[in-house]
């Protein structure tokens, strides 16, 4: 607060005042900068730049999930239900039935609830199922029209339920998951997965079936515009670079991964992985960024296709290991261990689970329900989940 003897005459203050009065009324607004990044207002600081991942480093749990059990919990689209395993034994030790179509266990931004997005597919009886982590068991579920997916503001102040089918945002409170507002993305067909900027000032958005991304301002709440990457192309998953300059989305028709300049929205480049290119999950380092190629261009495809993880060095941009699914697979999405040396995915034509050795690329597999998803690994390392499957930062 300025003394009140203070005055301020704005015309003919002098430059370094005028200087002055600007960084008390940011520090006002409560923005965040630390490391050099000035982050939208309620955002927690970036600590390190170089690596926006770096509050999500091997085993860096929260205070908040000290209570977790250890588990993999695995929506399966066509039974309707949640497969729980055991990540130590490797073992399904859990079954539930949650609501119509399940895609996606989404952690929430205080990582005190894991969210289960059941958008019923074309369906009015949408919800969302809540599972308490520290018993692995299910809640009562909340009406919501669409969920596909789910996000969460990088403030904390809003969940976003990507409401696909209606080509929608709708902001929600993030406990009730009361309606706040919408925010229609009437060029974004198929709108399902996205990341954010490194200050929080944006979103980019995948529209997987009109071959484009969105744009979001995240602080005005609006679109910002769409970039077309090619023709009946149908990106899906996207992930930022540990420095915050280039978005990595995968394109499953392109069988690759293209490197997206977020500031200035433009395609700079493009890294050939594998077969219907779809999840993407960074290394509990920052160095490494995990492809799961689903090995085939189909949405409904066969089983024991030639389904793939690519591993893309982030500093070259280079692939430099190729770990195929033996006798066939599709992995789909999933997420890292916290101790960095378990890739977990979904088998999504193949009704498994696939648990990958980071370091050799070995594979185990694990018998679930019919058609495996979004699955979330918990707990996972990071201060706040920013949504999907853990966006941890």
């Amino acid at each position: 607060m300025l003394p009140r003897t203070f005055t301020i005459n704005a015309h003919r203050s002098h430059p370094r005042r005028r200087a002055g009065f600007a960084l008390l009324a940011w520090l006002a607004s409560g923005a965040a900068f630390a490391g050099g990044v000035q982050t939208v207002a309620g955002m927690p600081p970036v600590t390190n730049p170089a690596n926006l991942y770096g509050d999500a480093g091997v085993n860096m749990l929260s205070p908040a999930v000290a209570g977790a059990l250890a588990r993999i919990y695995v929506p399966n689209l066509r039974s309707d239900s949640v497969s729980v395993i055991d990540p130590v034994t490797f073992k399904v030790v859990d079954t539930f039935k949650v609501g119509r179509s399940p895609q996606h266990v989404v952690p929430a931004y205080d990582l005190r609830t894991l969210w289960v997005t059941n958008n019923a597919e074309d369906r009015p009886d949408g919800s969302l199922t809540p599972i308490d982590p520290t018993t692995g068991k299910p809640g009562q579920a909340v009406a919501v029209d669409d969920p596909y997916n789910m996000y969460f503001s990088p403030d904390g102040k809003h969940a976003i339920v990507v409401a696909e089918e209606d080509a929608r945002l709708d902001f929600r409170d993030p406990h009730t998951m009361a309606l706040q507002f919408r925010l229609p993305v009437p060029g974004c067909k198929g709108i399902n997965h996205a990341d954010f900027s490194i200050d929080g000032r944006y979103a980019i958005f995948t529209c997987e079936f009109g071959g484009k991304l969105a744009k979001i301002d995240m602080a005005a709440h609006k679109v910002l515009g769409y970039l077309p990457l090619k023709h009946r192309g149908m990106p899906q998953d996207i992930r930022v670079s540990p420095d915050g300059k280039v978005f990595y989305v995968a394109d499953m028709m392109a069988d690759g991964v293209y490197l997206i300049d977020g500031d200035s929205f433009t395609k700079i480049g493009f890294i050939a992985t594998g077969i219907g290119t779809h999840g993407l999950y960074p290394s509990r380092d920052g160095t490494r960024l995990y492809v799961a190629n689903r090995g085939t261009h189909k949405i409904h495809g066969p089983r024991k296709g030639k389904g793939s993880v690519s591993v893309i060095d982030f500093a070259t941009r280079q692939v430099v290991a190729t770990w195929p699914i033996p006798h066939g697979g599709s992995p789909d999405m999933g997420n890292v261990s916290a101790d960095g040396r378990m890739l977990w995915l979904s088998g999504r034509f193949d009704d498994v689970v696939y648990a990958i050795d980071t370091t050799t690329g070995k594979v185990r597999k694990i018998k679930v329900g019919m058609e495996p998803h979004g699955l979330t690994v918990w707990p996972q390392p990071g201060r706040y989940s920013l949504g999907h499957t853990g966006i941890m930062r």
